[in-house]
């Protein structure tokens, strides 16, 4: 006998308030290196990922890896979407074993980790893995990620996701978080990240707009 069809969300979508966002390294000396995705294409989608969740309220950590004396700072792209947030510095190369970050991890109190930063197959893997291993369920935005070639990203990437993790893109977060063009409480908010943000998508929108007030919700 077939199912019976609802119409309700699966289980395994992300919402706003079902999950950790965590912004890795997204540095000027980690982004130098990076061959994997043109910088300004990573800054861009990077952006689009802050301001989402920012947008949306997600529970969001932002962490560097040595930022005075060797990476430099984060990209303003997220810490603008962050404004006073701290930013938490660490020496691990593997997020999930700096203290101060699994702190704030079990502070927030969340089973899904959402992950994206620099390099994908050292502090992207490391922390993946870790928390997979824990028992978390672990996301990973792909096109913001990237490493020194193609093939350690796709190795990366194929790493995570045969322990389990499970890939996605930089809008298809934002997308994923609205998911009804009807919740008209963030519609011009998503609407106006992806204009920005959203390459051309967001060009789309603003050609629909702009010449016949188009409206997905209505």
């Amino acid at each position: 006998m077939a199912p019976t069809a609802t119409p309700t969300p699966g289980d395994l979508l992300l919402s706003p308030t079902d999950h950790t966002l965590v912004m890795i390294d997204f540095q000027s000396q980690m982004s130098f290196a990076t061959k994997s995705i043109d910088a300004t294409l990573l800054r861009n989608n990077a952006a689009l990922v802050a301001n989402a969740a920012a947008g949306f309220k997600v529970s969001t950590i932002l962490t560097t890896v040595a930022e005075k004396s060797f990476s430099g700072p984060m990209f303003e792209e997220i810490t603008d979407a962050f404004p006073g947030q701290a930013l938490l510095d660490r020496t691990s190369m593997n997020t999930w074993e700096d203290a101060a970050v699994i702190d704030e991890i079990n502070r927030i109190g969340k089973s899904r980790i959402v992950l994206s930063g620099l390099w994908t197959s050292v502090c992207i893997v490391g922390p993946a893995l870790s928390a997979l291993s824990q028992g978390f369920e672990v996301y990973v935005i792909a096109d913001a990620c990237g490493d020194i070639s193609d093939e350690a990203h796709e190795r990366a990437m194929q790493r995570m996701v045969q322990a389990g993790a499970r890939p996605m893109t930089s809008l298809q977060y934002i997308l994923e978080l609205q998911r009804d063009w009807a919740r008209t409480e963030t519609y011009d908010m998503t609407t106006g990240i992806a204009k920005k943000f959203g390459g051309a998508y967001g060009l789309g929108i603003i050609y629909a707009k702009s010449m016949f007030g188009a409206s997905e919700g209505h």
